[in-house]
Formats: C-alpha cells, structure tokens, sequence
C-alpha cells in the first residue's frame, strides 16, 4: 500500500509501501475515498515545532479524510462493513497527526472519532467537513454564537473563510468579507456576501456584531478589533502570525470580547455534513490524485490554490 509519509521539518514526503493496517478489536478499518489538504500540513512540514505535537515518525500525513468501512473489530457494535464515514481528526483517533492518515489507501480508526455521510454527499465535501467545514462552524456558531440577522465580518476568503461566509448567510446573517486578492471578490458575492474589501476597517460603520479572522496576521487582528461594534466579538482562527499588537485601548473602551477557536466536535462535523445534504453548503473543491499530493502541498504553501485541495482516490 502506498503512503506518503514526512520524517522532519524540512524535508520532503516519502512515498513508501507499508503493509495494509489491521483494527484492533475496537476499531474500524476504512478504505480512503478522499483526502484533504490543509494549511496545517504546511506547517508539519516546515515548521519544527510541529514535531512536538504529532508522531510517531514516520507519519502518513493526511488529518481531513472520509472514505467507506472495510473492516470492524469484533468489539466493534455501531458500525458496519460499508458505511460511508468521516473521521474526526482532533479525536482520540488523530489520523495524520497520531497515526497514519489520508495520504494513503487505508486506515483505522476508533468509532467515537466516526460521523456518518449522509446519502448525496460525496467524499470530497465529507472528507473537508471534517476539519475546514467543522473549523469554520465552530468559530461562527460555537464561539461566536452567531443569530439570525447579525452582521459579521468574515477576513480572509480562503478554505475556511469561504465555508465561514456561506455558513452565515445559510444562519440569517448579513456578510461582509475582507479579502486581499481581487480574484475572489466575485466568489464572495456568490457565496452571498453583502460586499467586499480588501480591508475589514471599510466596513466600520456597518457596526459589525461579530468578525472572524481567519487570516490572523496580527493587523488583521487589531483592525478586527477596531472595527467590530460596541460590545461586538472578535473570533480569532487564523494563525498567519503568532503574534499580534492590539490596541488594549480600544479592546477595553468598547468592551469588545476577543476569543480564540480551534478544534470541535463530531457534532461540528455532524451539522456541517447536514448542510452539504441540503444544498446549502458547496464549496470550492480543487480535485487531485494521490500523486499530485506533494506538489500540491507546495503550490498551497507559495498561496497559489483558490479553493480546497482534495486528493480524490478511485
């Protein structure tokens, strides 16, 4: 079975034959349908400081997958051979970041870690809810505690921030989107953005109720607060720098609440996939092969992919 698997910072994927993975009498084995590629795995592979929170080594990177069970443990009740699932990659499981994941044919999985794939939902969409879809709803519902007729703030129209947009005006609110590249202000506008910018601050007297950064270069951050309404909430997810110089002066004159968010919940995922059933949610998919994987891994790092890399698996 081949695997691409990363050692160190630094260096390149390795493509690799492994054997075939078993479950253990708890697991679930899962033929892998689709693969996402994610701004995370940029960082395991440049970014040393990644080695302290994944492994063992070698690794089969790949953390947003989904594909169809092949096998499950006799201890196993749930689940059956053939169900269509995603997996919960910040779970006990931890593909690609604890044991091997996507970049690869096969896996394990535990079932706690287990979402079902609603009928018409394909694996591409499944396998990019479980962390894209399940982050950006998170940082709109679960922490922002988005409502119906809000006005939000959406920075950076990247794979999260595009599920983000669309995800607000699915929930009733009214959008707006700060975005750098010129090329994606028309895909703001189709996902239903009221308007776009290239800077959050030009929508000041909009009186914005809540802003996520999903772009988190520091002055994105500090321009969030500067912009979000009196007593407005500022949801920060990117991690484009990790560090930012706010003004303490407006975060406490206007009483602005500032809030971190990451992981989720099968729940998250869950609600995200409820969305791709009905519609409502689809997002840019940019399909690859599993050999295209390496290099499209470095096209995402040089910012050149619009959309979400999803390696696809016949």
């Amino acid at each position: 079975m081949r695997a691409w698997q990363f050692e160190r910072a630094g260096d390149p994927l390795v493509l690799r034959d492994l054997p075939e993975p078993r479950p253990a009498d708890d697991e679930v084995l899962i033929e892998i349908k689709a693969a996402g590629l994610c701004h995370t795995d940029v960082g395991i592979l440049h970014d040393p400081q990644w080695t302290e929170r994944i492994g063992p080594f070698p690794l089969t990177l790949g953390h947003e997958l989904a594909g169809v069970i092949a096998e499950v443990g006799p201890a196993v009740e749930d689940f059956a051979v053939g169900d269509r699932v995603g997996v919960f990659p910040a779970g006990r499981t931890r593909p690609g970041l604890g044991r091997d994941g996507g970049y690869s044919f096969r896996c394990t999985a535990l079932p706690e870690d287990l979402v079902r794939v609603p009928e018409g939902v394909g694996f591409e969409q499944a396998a990019l809810g479980t962390d894209a879809g399940r982050a950006a709803y998170r940082a709109l519902v679960r922490r922002g505690g988005v409502r119906r007729g809000d006005k939000v703030g959406i920075i950076g129209l990247g794979g999260l921030g595009q599920m983000a947009a669309r995800i607000a005006v699915v929930l009733g609110a009214t959008v707006f989107v700060a975005e750098k590249k010129p090329a994606l202000w028309q895909a703001a506008k189709d996902l239903g953005a009221q308007a776009v910018s290239d800077d959050i601050t030009d929508f000041t007297a909009e009186k914005l109720d809540l802003i996520v950064d999903f772009a988190g270069f520091g002055t994105t951050t500090a321009a969030a607060i500067e912009t979000v309404r009196e007593f407005g909430t500022v949801v920060q997810v990117g991690m484009g720098r990790l560090a930012a110089e706010i003004s303490t002066g407006s975060l406490i004159f206007k009483q602005v609440t500032l809030i971190g968010s990451r992981s989720g919940s099968v729940e998250d995922i869950a609600a995200v996939y409820d969305l791709f059933a009905a519609g409502e949610l689809n997002p840019l998919i940019v399909p690859i092969t599993f050999d295209d994987i390496p290099d499209a891994l470095e096209r995402l790092h040089r910012g050149e992919v619009e959309g979400r890399l999803v390696a696809v698996y016949e």
